[in-house]
């Protein structure tokens, strides 16, 4: 279960990641970057549907829109934007000291 969660995580936040330079690319689409915007503005927020003070029911909300809204938002980048965004969070993941490999 706890390699699954790590693989998760790992995953995540390559998409993460991914997701910033495709925000920052010029030619994605507004509509994508307010979709983004809206993902990390809900996950930030105090306001959950699940309250973050309970005990990791708290997080799970979070968590799932992280593993899934994250890859789902992706799906509907353009093509050459997605190709460079993954490129360059590559470039990044690969200098860290970490990796997240």
């Amino acid at each position: 279960m706890f390699l699954r969660l790590g693989r998760l995580f790992r995953a995540v936040g390559r998409d993460i990641v991914v997701l910033w330079y495709a925000c920052c690319h010029p030619a994605t689409p507004l509509r994508f970057k307010l979709l983004a915007l809206l993902i990390g503005l809900y996950v930030l927020s105090p306001v959950d549907m699940l309250p973050d003070w309970l005990a990791l029911l708290g997080w799970f909300d979070d968590v799932t829109l992280l593993a899934l809204g994250i890859p789902a938002l992706l799906k509907f980048a353009p093509a050459g934007v997605l190709q460079q965004a993954r490129a360059a969070a590559e470039r990044l993941l690969s200098r860290s000291r970490f990796g997240m490999r």
